[in-house]
């Protein structure tokens, strides 16, 4: 099973796609999509939406995470990723991906079994986990990762638990 995970955001859009084998979780891809920060709106998004439609044609996942949104102080900031959020979900609805959503305290605990853990904590676990030489980067394809791992461990979790 090919799982991807997404963090998304209008500037940036982390993605990170995993799999699980005999010898634990492997990854597969990770990276980002950037968009420029002086364009428009609707450009950026369909920026993002483009660069997802392209991964998921090109890997062809089964399962999909995206990070819950949770409200920040700043509103327009939240609006903003709320409508990348919306386009990750459309680009795997359309492509026939089951989309499960985690908040970022469920990706910590998952990933390193303390759900307050810091950013650095969480990258580290990353690495080992998928045993890369360093940190991914940037920290946006780390946490989409991170997601990708969570997601996986649900996935095991609700096996077991069924």
């Amino acid at each position: 099973m090919l799982i991807i995970g997404i963090d998304p955001g209008t500037a940036t859009t982390g993605y990170g796609l995993v799999r699980e084998t005999d010898n634990g979780i492997e990854v597969v891809d990770f990276g980002v999509v950037v968009t420029p920060a002086g364009e428009r709106p609707e450009i950026r998004l369909f920026q993002i939406y483009d660069e997802l439609t392209k991964l998921m044609l090109l890997h062809r996942p089964t399962s999909g995470a995206v990070e819950r949104l949770f409200f920040q102080r700043n509103v327009s900031t939240a609006i903003a990723v709320g409508q990348a959020r919306g386009v990750a979900m459309l680009v795997m609805a359309q492509n026939s991906v089951p989309v499960s959503e985690y908040t970022p305290l469920e990706v910590k605990q998952a990933v390193t079994g303390y759900g307050k853990a810091d950013k650095n904590q969480v990258q580290q676990m990353v690495k080992a986990l998928l045993e890369l030489e360093d940190i991914p980067r940037p920290d946006d394809a780390a946490d989409a990762l991170a997601i990708a791992i969570c997601h996986l461990h649900s996935m095991k979790y609700s096996t077991l638990s069924a």
